[in-house]
This record gives C-alpha cells, sequence and structure tokens, in this order.
C-alpha cells in the first residue's frame, strides 16, 4: 500500500511530484491565460490542512474502541489529515470543497482491515450499531462516489479503506486467471503479475493511484480497453463484505443458471457491501507495442477511420481520436513548453498546405500482442486510415503520449491555483448519433458558460476525444477549461453539468461509459434505467443492505 502522507490530500498524486513545464514555465501560464482571455491569472492558493474546518466526531470512545478490537488499535485512525485524506474523491467539486477548507462530510474514523474476515466483521458491526460504511480505496472518483455521506438516523461515519488487502493470491497459469485482493493499486498489480509473466492490461489514466475493487466497483476501463477490456469483460468472480453476510459470485467460464450476478458487482459502486477480492482475466505480456500517430482533416473523417477498423473486427489495442480542439490545445500547450525547431515547423506547414491544418485531429493507434500479429495490424489499420484520408505522422506521437499518459492529472492543481477550473465527462453513444451528441455537447458547455461567465471577456476551451469504440458506438470524453466565476465556482459548474448532461441524454449517450453515477449522476438514474430498472436496483440494496449502511446516498436518487 502507499503511504497516505505521501500523497496530496487536497490533490492529485505524490506530494513531492507535479506536472514538469519545464524552463518555459512562466511562457506557458502567459499562454494559457492568452486563451482563456485573461491579462494575468490570479493567486488562489489552496487553505492548508491546518485551517481545514472539521466537524467534531461523532462516534464517542466506545465506538472507537469497539472498530479497534477489530482490526487492531494501529489501524483506526481518528486524526486530521485522515479524516482529511478520506472525505472526499477528486472531482471538481470535491477539490473546491478542500481547497476552501470546507469538510462538513469527513469521516468520523478511518479503519484499515487487513483481511476479508475483518472487512466482513467491520460492515456487520455498524450494520448493528447504525454506522455508515463508506469503501474507498484509491478515492480517485469523479463523480461523488466515495464522499463521507451518511442517512438521517446514522450515528457516525466509518470510511473503510482496503488498502491493506493488496496482494495478488494465486495465479491460474491454464485458466489465465488470477485472485487478487481487491484494495491493490494498480503498479503493484501490474509489477506482480508480469513478474510470472501475464498482465491484466487495464490502464485508466488514474491507474497510479487507483485500486482494484475500484476499477470493479464502478465499471471501469483502461487506455487498452480494446484489447483487454472494461472491467465487467475481465472480471470473472468477486468476493463482498455486505450486512447480509459474504457473497461469492459464481466463477464459471460460461453459465445459463440465471443472471450472471457478477453484473451487478460490477457498477454497484458499494452500496451492495465492500468487495474484499476478485478473480480476472489475464493476459501473457505481449511480446510487442506499436504505437503511432495520424492527423485527419477533421474529426469526422477521423471518427469513420476507427469506426471502419473496429467493424473490420482488426485487432487493436488503443484507438484515441482527438477532436480539432484537443489537438490544438496540446500541440500548442506542448509548444509553450518546448517551441518546435526548424524541421517540425517545415513539416506542419507542408502538412498544412495539404489541408490538415486548422481543425485537423489526431489520432493515436496502438497495436499489442505477438510480432506477426503486431506487424499485420500495423499494416491494415494503416491502409484503412490511408484510404480514408489519414497522414502518417509516425511512432514519435505515439511515444511520446505513452511516456506522460499519466501525468496530466497533475496538470489541475497549479491550474486551480491560478483560479482556472478544469474537469471532464464521458458518454458512450451509437455511431449513429455520434456527431448530433457531440455538437449538442459542445453548444450546451459553451452556452452554460457564456451564461455564467467569470466576466465578460473570459473564454472557454472545451475538447473532446473519442476514447473507446465498439463495433456499435464510442465513448466521447469531454474536458473543459475556464476562468472560475469567483464566489460562484460551485453554481458555475452545476450550470454547466446540467446543460451538458441533459444534452448527453438528449442526445441519445450514456450518462457515464466509465466514470460510474456516485451522487452526481444519480439525478439521471431514472431517465436511463427506466422505472422498473431503478425499482430492480433498489431492491436489490434493500435486500443486501436493508439499513442502508453501505455507503449511503450513491447510485440511487433520493
Amino acid at each position: 500500500m502507499i503511504d497516505r502522507r505521501a500523497l496530496r490530500w487536497n490533490g492529485w498524486g505524490f506530494v513531492h511530484t507535479g506536472f514538469e513545464l519545464g524552463r518555459r514555465e512562466p511562457e506557458v501560464w502567459r499562454w494559457v491565460a492568452d486563451a482563456l482571455g485573461r491579462k494575468t491569472l490570479p493567486h488562489r492558493p489552496a487553505a492548508p490542512l491546518e485551517r481545514v474546518e472539521l466537524a467534531e466526531p461523532a462516534l464517542a470512545e466506545p465506538d472507537l474502541q469497539a472498530l479497534r478490537a477489530l482490526v487492531g488499535a494501529g489501524h483506526v485512525k481518528t486524526d486530521r489529515y485522515e479524516r482529511a485524506f478520506h472525505a472526499r474523491g477528486k472531482s471538481y467539486l470535491d477539490l473546491l470543497a478542500v481547497r476552501s477548507g470546507d469538510l462538513g462530510q469527513a469521516p468520523d474514523a478511518v479503519v484499515y482491515p487487513g483481511t476479508g474476515e475483518e472487512v466482513q466483521a467491520l460492515v456487520s458491526h455498524c450494520d448493528r450499531e447504525g454506522i455508515a460504511v463508506i469503501p474507498f480505496g484509491g478515492g480517485s472518483s469523479v463523480v461523488g462516489g466515495v464522499n463521507a455521506r451518511r442517512r438521517d438516523g446514522q450515528r457516525g461515519v466509518v470510511t473503510l479503506d482496503t488498502t491493506r488487502l493488496g496482494r495478488v493470491l494465486a495465479i491460474d497459469a491454464e485458466s489465465l486467471t488470477a485472485r487478487v485482493q481487491a484494495g491493490i493499486y494498480g503498479p503493484e498489480l501490474e509489477r506482480t503479475l508480469q513478474r510470472e509473466g501475464y498482465t491484466l492490461g487495464h490502464y485508466p489514466q488514474s491507474f497510479e493511484f487507483s485500486t482494484l475493487g475500484g476499477w470493479i466497483a464502478a465499471r471501469g476501463a483502461g487506455q487498452q480497453s480494446y484489447r483487454y477490456g472494461k472491467a465487467e469483460k475481465w472480471l470473472v468472480s468477486a468476493e463482498l463484505a455486505t450486512p447480509r453476510g459474504p457473497w461469492r459470485t459464481e466463477s464459471f467460464p460460461a453459465s445459463a443458471v440465471g443472471p450472471n450476478l457478477n453484473q451487478f458487482v460490477a457498477g454497484s459502486e458499494g452500496i451492495l457491501g465492500v468487495i474484499t477480492e476478485a478473480t480476472v482475466k489475464i493476459h501473457r505480456v505481449p511480446a510487442e507495442k506499436d504505437y503511432r500517430g495520424y492527423f485527419f482533416k477533421d474529426f469526422v473523417a477521423g471518427a469513420k477511420a476507427v469506426r471502419t477498423i473496429l467493424q473490420e473486427e482488426l485487432p487493436v489495442a488503443m484507438l484515441r481520436l482527438s477532436d480539432g480542439p484537443e489537438t490544438h490545445f496540446l500541440q500548442s500547450f506542448s509548444g509553450a513548453q518546448h517551441p518546435p525547431g526548424a524541421i517540425e515547423r517545415a513539416a506542419m506547414q507542408a502538412l498544412a498546405w495539404r489541408g490538415y491544418g486548422e481543425g485537423r485531429c489526431l489520432l493515436l493507434v496502438g497495436l499489442e500482442g505477438d510480432r506477426e500479429t503486431v506487424l499485420e495490424s500495423g499494416v491494415r489499420t494503416r491502409a484503412v486510415i490511408e484510404r480514408l484520408g489519414g497522414v502518417h505522422l509516425g511512432r514519435r506521437a505515439g511515444e511520446r503520449w505513452y511516456a506522460k499518459r499519466f501525468a496530466m492529472p497533475y496538470m489541475r492543481d497549479p491550474m486551480l491555483d491560478r483560479g482556472i477550473a478544469v474537469e471532464t465527462l464521458e458518454t458512450s453513444v451509437r455511431w449513429s448519433d455520434l456527431h448530433n451528441l457531440y455538437r449538442g455537447v459542445h453548444r450546451a458547455i459553451h452556452d452554460a458558460l457564456r451564461d455564467n461567465p467569470a466576466d465578460a471577456d473570459a473564454r472557454a476551451i472545451v475538447m473532446c476525444h473519442l476514447s473507446h469504440g465498439y463495433v456499435d458506438g464510442a465513448s466521447l470524453y469531454f474536458t473543459m477549461i475556464f476562468p472560475q466565476k469567483q464566489g460562484a465556482e460551485v453554481e458555475q459548474w452545476l450550470a454547466v453539468k446540467r446543460a451538458a448532461t441533459d444534452a448527453i441524454v438528449a442526445g441519445g449517450g450514456t450518462v457515464s461509459h466509465h466514470h460510474g453515477v456516485g451522487t452526481d449522476h444519480a439525478p439521471w438514474l431514472a431517465r436511463e434505467k427506466g422505472e422498473v430498472g431503478v425499482a430492480l436496483l433498489a431492491g436489490l440494496k434493500d435486500s443486501l443492505d436493508p439499513n442502508h449502511t453501505c455507503n449511503p446516498g450513491k447510485v440511487l436518487p433520493g
């Protein structure tokens, strides 16, 4: 497990790690300010921990003693740092709260169980005692999924941190599965598997600071899920601690004995119980990896290439298509850090003369597998791309992205320090509806920000990339960067969030492809699942957790 005090309690990642801007940092910030219509950027640092307002713990000493008896005195934390660290996740709303010093939702205690049996004992005890239990892995939720909330009538809130459950328990080399404790972080999981020649292949952007249980609970997607699958695809079985007792789901390769109950666990977000371990499908470490870039003249042409590659069933690990604004932002941001040389400027000018100028879109193609498959896939994907108007850029673009793929979240904290909001939202939608939804969401975000501007000169940057694709549709991932409306930051964002999510639903998209529901998306659940579907989920919740002990207030509306 990672030492919690090595991490930022009110931001992203390790305390002593940041986004590297290089020697040209002043030029980078001047470029950002200009792009947002700012003459200068304000100085808005986060409140230090000693100034954070924390409510007095609601649990009395006898309650804490009972928790210590279950997991050991050293594994029950009530100090300021642990309570603040576990109060909320990593959404923009979460960061607004913690950076302002407003932590009214902090847990009364944080417990670190070391075994599945201890988790079950904690859940059962808290259920009897009327104490809410919040499952917490890496805490990287961006939809309010780990916030320390309790229902009316509950005496307190305990956050159950799973990261002591951090081991690979067994590898079945013949069946290509592994049994793993749910609190293991991504890097440790991959180190352990790869020592034996295997990989799960699940690399979300949060990979360094998220856990196996969290990936399953939110139906997470990795950057290479084209090849390795989303969480619900690689999950074989799971074990949960519930108020009704331990629950282990079936682990057959296939079964016709009713619905597959693993599909209730994947996406359950802790409301049914705490995932303690899982059996997952693994793969042999690929012998070859090939990541490279292509330009398209516009997003429509690039999306058609992605769709064609998938519908022709070419084996790819990743297809990531940035729209024009994202391509422009990333290249301009990189150019502010590292100005292009004469050769690179000449190459870009030559592309512009060929029509790959304003509005051009970058497609990154990743291939993984044995050497023969990667070579053949490379030839076939390139042929499709060039037939549909793409121009090959070589490996440099792909390799540069691969090397920095986990770095971008570190950029949000210094932007917030300068009064700049950064947030994301994502969806998936059928190919036939994709471009209408894309345009509708863009309009909704820009309109909402025009109605709630920082001032008359403020400008927003709204970017999108096609992050994951399927034969019948794809995921669109939107990123917004805009000047904060000082004193009304929460209201400004909620207006954007409502408008964008309504546009997603109206455009035929899901409220979330891989971030989950949490609290932020719960108001739209009924529109997506329908009255009968919500009743089914509520009935499952009531069956396993009638007192709503586990992660109350998440997923289900109301």
